[in-house]
């Protein structure tokens, strides 16, 4: 009887430990809710938090902030991200290089697991293989004979280190075992000067950032990144298709908060942020932006970071990257 007494009071217990916490999800928000974007105004992740926010705004009742952290190859944000209270009103959405940057600095002072709670995995960007359109090549075999053939002219542009068109040039040397030079650039709008000149053969760029110049005839596309062709540019057969097995790379990214926000907040936060993905409006606004809408649970997020981390962990020790 004595056990039994003893069971009844921790549970009792735990169940009273539970109230504020359930309490303050239930009140929450009561006030304004910062997004942290790691980079600039203008890409993937920026257009999303302003877009999902203005949705979060009407629908949690409360003003809804995007504060733009760029800097340190989106490390000085997360930084930020990390170290803020984890109370629910500062979340972050980050991109592809927060599964890249673990391999790539020794300090960062966060890791990409421990330091956060997933909230929802939210988009995917393709990568196209976009090469100068005086070379004579329609495919993307045709273009690795080429470069084969023409080592000297063999330069790739990427937007710099730990970027995923970095990473994307480099799982493609591996795969097409061409030798090439990479040209890293401060971004998409410092590399298309060049390639659209010829002074770079190829740029593995966002369909968002490349898909104009595409659509205008200044660049060729030659293969998409994914595993899948991508709606803005279904005609372009993927890297794939065309031979390179088990090829898939991409920006992708979504919604953190920082490690220790209370589970009811998150999934809070999960819900939300799935409905305004699935608003007509929103998605007809981010797919004009190259932006595939994925959405889930925080554990399929939690599940694509653990998984994306050993992929690309893979990649830079076999292509040889020391850590800075």
């Amino acid at each position: 009887m004595k056990t039994r007494s003893l069971f009844k009071v921790l549970a009792v217990s735990a169940s009273l430990a539970l109230v504020p916490a359930l309490a303050s999800a239930q009140a929450y928000p009561t006030r304004a809710i910062k997004i942290i974007v790691p980079a600039p105004p203008g890409g993937a992740i920026d257009t999303i938090a302003r877009v999902v926010g203005d949705k979060l705004a009407v629908s949690m009742g409360q003003p809804v902030v995007v504060d733009n952290r760029p800097g340190a190859s989106n490390n000085l944000g997360t930084d930020v991200l990390a170290k803020s209270a984890p109370d629910g009103y500062t979340i972050g959405i980050v991109g592809g290089s927060h599964n890249i940057n673990k391999f790539l600095f020794k300090n960062l002072g966060w890791d990409p697991e421990k330091s956060f709670e997933p909230i929802v995995y939210t988009h995917e960007v393709p990568l196209v293989f976009a090469i100068y359109p005086k070379i004579p090549a329609k495919t993307l075999p045709e273009f690795i004979a080429w470069m084969k053939a023409n080592p000297d002219q063999a330069k790739v542009a990427t937007s710099g280190r730990g970027s995923a068109q970095e990473m994307a040039a480099e799982m493609f040397r591996m795969a097409s075992g061409t030798q090439m030079l990479l040209v890293p650039y401060k971004g998409s709008a410092a590399a298309h000067p060049d390639l659209l000149a010829g002074r770079t053969a190829l740029y593995i760029d966002t369909i968002s950032a490349i898909q104009s110049q595409v659509k205008a005839g200044n660049a060729r596309a030659v293969a998409v990144s994914t595993r899948k062709r991508t709606s803005s540019l279904p005609d372009v057969p993927t890297a794939e298709e065309q031979g390179l097995k088990g090829y898939d790379a991409n920006t992708n990214g979504g919604f953190l908060a920082p490690a220790g926000t209370p589970k009811a907040i998150v999934n809070k936060l999960n819900a939300e942020i799935n409905a305004a993905l699935k608003m007509p409006d929103v998605r007809a606004k981010l797919e004009a932006a190259g932006i595939e809408i994925q959405g889930g649970t925080p554990q399929d997020y939690a599940a694509l970071i653990k998984s994306d981390l050993v992929k690309w962990g893979k990649v830079v020790k076999e292509a040889g990257i020391e850590p800075e």
